[in-house]
């Protein structure tokens, strides 16, 4: 070769090595590019994070990026941008990032997603990220989380193709014959060609449609076993013909089989169309329900469908116009329970008319495609007050880093347009002159959300010339700044710019006013308390750390609101700030594990984590079987180690069975000593169920069957057909569950005052959350003892018992009331049989059978012991006031000792009114107090009813002079001082522990265990029975007595009497009876007769009575006595109605001793069997003197005292004749013991002093 030729290839030799090395350098860095991070990969766990290749860092050239972020159906998924910067462009061509919700696709690029969250439609979001060969920028970091939802939350897209999967009801919802149904859905439609179609089907066993709506060419049917009825004429449809349009519309549709009657209730509106043919029509149960069309002859509705509900009952218009959200369909709901609905079908939206907001997000999207610098299309919004245009700058520096989010200005100036020329070219220049007036200058500026509004003519006297004024338009902005060398901008900087531009704008358009104002910071604050977030610019987000750790950041984002131009703090994003439920449960699992020593109070500490788990958390099977594994772990501690914990142990079991989430039929959770069970239920297919639990074959959990009985089952427990049947329609629609819990270890059952030893396992079973009472059919449960009964036990019965949380100051206990032994128990097992009753207790409860009483009775009872004794208290306050108020009522003894009567009742009233109210404050001293003034005022009335008697008896019956000193003060002494002296030995009794006699319990639970009043009352059996209904007992029996000798005294003198006939004497006999029966307390004696058949109409008579006492006592006497009714009228009235103060000087001298004699038989006991009862007594005190100067021996009062004597008695002038000879008028009535009697009642304290007491 030549030498030449060497020179020659030498070059070309140097030249491909270079090409080489090249080539390896950008596969190398390419290479270490790829390494920063995988981005392109699927993920499932329930929270996260993801970033851009090389985050923090700047991203690499060329990347095509992935993330398919995946949840279980049922959940979607919601993603949040914590950081993102991705070079910005015109429509993001050179790098963008693109999210996919499922239901749309959008690009981003720019600072725009910063702070954004988004949710996904269905369980899938994907994520994709691309960038060119140039230009790099820091990229994004984001969080995902996923978010379970209701169906409330979510429509279906019904699916088009036959052989897809169908949306039906779940395999486990039976739908019952419907001789009647109301029907309501929401749907869409998108095609309006004419094309028929079906929203739903529902066929029989053998594939007959039996129910469906949809629309034929002819119009829109409903078709009910094998008739089809036109509904157009009751559907507000469009030209079309279409009902159902591209936003949802509800229809609602009513139909029974004996009126052939469909009521359509549709926009508000609600008519009826008349379909004879549906006459008598059945459609039969148990079919299969489709959403959208099963047969290929008409095609599912093209749309989406939402909150689909079945009742098995007609509405009426108004009902169905007051349809709300919460009314669920009691044969189908919107419910995941009801419906087996593919993941492709489901759509997550939050405008869904019954639903709510899946995730907290911004009401006003802070910085989007649309206003930063995105590069969206403009929009124009007209109106026809103010047009309005908007639209967004290209930013062509490519080269710049936003920093921050920059800074932001609002930009208002004022234009004239003297041309007049169409709005939208006004509109359009206006928007290019501002665009290109920030071009190319000194600061990396553009402008976004230009929006131009027509404000005014304006009237302008220098251009006279011209035809028309110009015309002002407003013209508002937001200015966003890179200060990406800190070089500050401003105001009037950008103020000169505008205005120097002036005269570019062009087109007889003028600038006339300039603003510029920067948008002020979001301010620093504490949100929630205990996070202090710094002063932070809009569209940045501020990073701080979790209170109390040193590595956990919470966020929060300042936002910009892009109507006004205005910063605003978005909600503090604390979820990192949060230990992940199962990360927590996982601890507490290995802290109970094998080998672990628990004291009481790891035990309690314990408890309380999982109790806080299973109420804020969404428990899942496998987040539900970590939690029963650490209670097995708890149960295998002692039983001192479990007692303090042993109740909210107990509880949060509870809770958990209800809580659970899981698919399917049932669901099982075992271990060694707890297994816990859980299966759907529908309510109104229910016939019966069976619950077992038994050990597995060479296993140490143990296995629970639903539906049947294991041979050798360790407990069962069966439920009848008939145990709903008593539920109202509101209770049964809340059932969805069955629940069955096994306890092999019986350490948290701990009953101090337990009469026997536990020598049996421990199961539990509930309906829901509700608990069932009045059952027609006991509930049969089967327990397997846990040792052989020896020779002793077995002489010992063994007895059914069952916990009830109430025991024990709310700790719990055994209780046996409503279960009982069936004789097929053995020495290995027993058998129960239970019903359970619950019921308002009242005072009186003496059978303790209250609770028997059904809901319904349970209410009115409720309704009338309130009621009565909110009036009760009132008119024992008016008898009280009234008697205070004139001082002529209450001179005799009577009336003082109705008095405190009226007093006690008054404060008895009262106290028991406030009862309830004051023990929902949870206070236990201050339930104590009112427990026992509660007691103290209820013996006080019963000892001033007895004193009533005791009067009546003094007055009536002991005949001879006998005078008692300081009668009232006595009286006091007793009726006031006794009750005080029987509580005050009860609660020294309790030696300092008040709350074992008295507290408070829950009065008034409904049939299914809820509602109900807390009541602060005596808790002691024995102290009830002693002190109340011992106590009111013998007042009772004396009162009886009393009662009968009263009536007898007062019959037999009335009877002698000629002056009135025998349907008068009958009437005032009988009105002495019924004042007298309230007086002594008669009817508190009904709570004797309360027992067996007899128990619920004395329960009522009870409490209408007594409740009512007060307002009979001021009825017969009160406001029917004649004195009272003087002084309402002298000191009340006016006009007519008014009595002058000496109405009483006409009257004569035979008047008097005609009405005196007239009233003697009812005035001898007291102020309450006659009008006039105290009318002799009251004048007594005036003529004492004529009492001890009388004859008694006189023949005639009239020839010895021929004249009669007019005297002012007690400041109220009064015609009286002398005492003796009112006695002696009367002694043809009496015998000669009467005269001593009549003495007797007269006497005052300042009569005699012959016989002292």
């Amino acid at each position: 070769m030549s030498y030449e030729s060497l020179m020659w290839c030498y070059p070309w030799k140097w030249r491909v090595r270079l090409l080489v090395l090249f080539a390896l350098y950008l596969t190398c860095v390419q290479h270490l590019a790829l390494g920063c991070s995988e981005c392109r990969m699927t993920l499932t766990n329930p929270t996260g994070f993801f970033s851009s290749p090389c985050f923090p860092s700047d991203y690499p050239n060329s990347q095509a990026c992935k993330w398919t972020i995946r949840a279980p159906s049922g959940f979607i998924i919601q993603i949040t941008f914590v950081d993102f910067e991705i070079e910005e462009a015109p429509n993001c061509i050179y790098d963008y990032l693109t999210l996919d919700t499922g239901d749309k696709k959008v690009n981003f690029c720019g600072v725009t997603a910063r702070g954004l969250s988004f949710n996904s439609s269905g369980n899938q979001m994907v994520v994709s990220f691309t960038s060119d060969f140039s230009i790099q920028k820091r990229g994004f970091n984001a969080s995902y989380t996923r978010v379970a939802v209701s169906l409330r939350n979510q429509k279906v897209v019904i699916p088009q193709l036959l052989d897809l999967d169908s949306v039906s009801l779940a395999n486990n919802i039976q739908v019952p014959d419907l001789n009647q149904f109301t029907l309501c859905f929401e749907a869409t439609e998108n095609r309006h060609d004419g094309h028929e179609w079906k929203a739903f089907s529902y066929s029989g066993s053998s594939a007959t449609e039996l129910f469906s709506f949809g629309k034929r060419k002819s119009g829109h049917f409903i078709f009910i076993s094998g008739t089809e009825c036109r509904l157009d004429d009751a559907l507000d449809t469009n030209p079309y013909g279409d009902f159902f349009t591209g936003t949802f519309e509800q229809l609602c549709i009513a139909w029974d089989n004996f009126s052939s009657t469909i009521g359509v209730s549709a926009k508000n509106v609600y008519k009826t169309v008349y379909c004879s043919d549906t006459y008598g029509k059945v459609i039969p149960g148990n079919g299969k329900l489709v959403l959208g069309s099963d047969r290929s002859e008409m095609s599912p509705l093209s749309g989406d469908i939402y909150n689909f509900r079945l009742w098995n009952f007609t509405m009426n218009s108004q009902a169905l116009f007051n349809l709300s959200c919460d009314v669920k369909g009691n044969v189908v709901d919107w419910e995941n329970d009801f419906w087996s609905i593919p993941a492709s079908a489901l759509k997550a939206e939050n405008n869904l008319s019954c639903g709510s907001y899946l995730i907290p997000l911004p009401t006003i999207e802070p910085t989007s495609c649309a206003n930063l610098g995105s590069l969206c299309q403009a929009t124009v919004n007209s109106t026809t007050t103010s047009p309005t245009v908007t639209t967004n700058m290209p930013d062509t520096n490519r080269t710049d880093k936003q920093n921050n989010g920059g800074l932001f200005y609002r930009i208002a100036i004022t234009v004239y347009n003297y041309n007049h020329d169409e709005e939208s070219k006004v509109q359009s220049t206006i928007a290019e002159w501002l665009n290109h007036t920030f071009q190319n200058w000194n600061y990396t500026v553009y402008v976004v959300n230009i929006s131009i509004t027509q404000s005014s003519i304006v009237k302008e006297t220098s251009r006279e010339k011209r035809n028309l004024d110009p015309q002002s338009l407003e013209v508002r902005a937001l200015l966003v700044y890179n200060s990406t060398n800190n070089i500050s901008l401003e105001e009037g900087t950008i103020r000169n710019k505008l205005i120097s531009s002036n005269d570019t704008m062009g087109n007889g358009l003028r600038l006339r006013e300039v603003h510029v104002d920067p948008v002020e910071k979001c301010m620093a604050g504490k949100a929630p308390e205990n996070y202090f977030w710094p002063e932070t610019r809009p569209t940045v987000t501020s990073f701080i750390l979790c209170h109390g750790s040193s590595t956990q950041i919470a966020s929060r984002t300042c936002f910009l609101d892009q109507q006004n131009y205005t910063s605003f703090w978005g909600p503090p994003d604390l979820r990192n700030c949060t230990e992940n439920a199962a990360d927590i449960a996982n601890q507490l699992l290995n802290l109970t594990g094998e080998g672990q020593q628990l004291t009481s109070d790891k035990v309690n500490d314990v408890v309380q984590k999982l109790k806080k788990i299973v109420n804020d958390e969404e428990i899942d099977e496998s987040l539900g079987s970590t939690v029963v594994t650490i209670f097995s772990n708890i149960l295998t501690s002692s039983d001192n180690v479990l007692q303090a914990a042993s109740s909210e142990a107990i509880k949060t079991i509870d809770a958990l069975a209800l809580k659970i989430q899981f698919t399917g039929p049932s669901m099982s959770i075992s271990t060694r000593n707890l297994a816990l069970g859980v299966s759907s239920l529908n309510s109104t297919l229910f016939s019966g169920s069976t619950f077992s639990v038994g050990s597995q074959n060479n296993a140490s959990d143990f296995q629970i069957d639903f539906g049947k009985t294991q041979a050798n089952s360790l407990a069962s427990v069966a439920l009848p057909a008939s145990l709903l049947k008593n539920l109202s329609q509101e209770e049964l629609e809340v059932i969805s569950r069955a629940q069955f819990t096994f306890f092999n270890k019986n350490g948290l059952f701990q009953d101090r005052d337990a009469d026997g030893t536990l020598t049996s396992f421990v199961v539990a079973c509930s309906i829901g959350n509700i608990t069932i009472h009045d059952l027609q059919e006991g509930v049969k449960i089967t327990i397997k003892h846990t040792a052989k009964h020896t020779t002793k036990q077995e002489k010992s019965q063994p007895s059914c018992v069952f916990w009830d949380m109430n025991e024990n100051d709310g700790q719990g206990g055994w209780n046996s009331t409503g279960c009982i032994v069936l004789a097929e128990s053995n020495e290995n097992e027993t058998t129960c049989l239970c019903n359970h009753l619950t019921h308002f207790g009242v005072l009186m409860d003496l059978t303790g059978t209250a609770a028997k009483i059904d809901a319904e009775n349970t209410k009115v009872l409720t309704f009338i012991t309130y009621i009565g004794c909110g009036i009760s208290a009132i008119f024992s306050a008016a008898t009280l006031l009234t008697y205070i108020a004139f001082e002529k009522l209450r001179r005799d003894y009577p009336s003082k000792i109705l008095m405190n009567l009226s007093t006690a009742l008054l404060c008895l009233n009262l106290v028991f009114l406030l009862d309830g109210w004051i023990a929902s404050f949870d206070i236990e001293g201050l339930c104590i107090a009112v427990a026992a003034l509660l007691h103290y005022f209820l013996l006080a009335t019963f000892t001033w009813m007895g004193l009533e008697a005791v009067h009546m008896y003094i007055a009536l019956v002991k005949v001879f002079n006998t005078y008692i000193r300081r009668y009232i003060l006595k009286f006091c002494v007793i009726g006031w001082g006794l009750p005080a002296v029987v509580v005050v030995i009860v609660l020294a009794s309790t030696n300092t522990n008040a709350n074992h006699i008295y507290g408070k319990d829950v009065y008034g639970r409904n049939t299914v265990g809820q509602g109900g009043d807390d009541f602060c009352w005596i808790t002691d059996t024995i102290v009830f029975y002693a002190t109340c209904v011992g106590y009111f007992g013998i007042m009772f029996l004396m009162n009886i007595a009393m009662f009968v000798v009263v009536m007898m005294q007062i019959c037999g003198r009335n009877g002698k009497r000629s002056n009135r006939t025998m349907r008068e004497e009958i009437l005032r006999n009988l009105r002495s009876v019924v004042s007298l029966t309230f007086l002594l307390g008669m009817t508190w004696g009904f709570a004797f007769f309360a027992w067996g058949p007899l128990y619920l109409p004395f329960m009522y008579l009870f409490c209408i009575f007594n409740s009512l006492q007060g307002l009979f006592i001021f009825l017969f006497h009160c406001a029917m006595k004649e004195n009272v009714q003087k002084q309402w009228r002298r000191h009340l009235c006016c006009g007519r109605f008014r009595l002058a103060d000496n109405s009483d000087w006409s009257k004569t001298a035979t008047n008097i001793i005609k009405k005196s004699s007239d009233n003697l038989g009812k005035s001898l006991s007291s102020s309450s069997i006659g009008s006039n009862s105290t009318y002799l007594t009251s004048k007594s005190k005036s003529t004492s003197n004529t009492y001890f100067k009388r004859n008694s021996h006189s023949d005639n009062i009239f020839l010895d005292k021929p004249s009669l004597k007019y005297t002012q008695v007690d400041s109220e002038q009064t015609s009286i004749i002398p005492v003796h000879q009112v006695i002696d008028k009367v002694k043809g009535y009496c015998s000669t013991r009467s005269d001593n009697f009549y003495k007797n009642i007269i006497m005052s304290d300042t009569l005699s002093h012959s016989t002292k007491f």
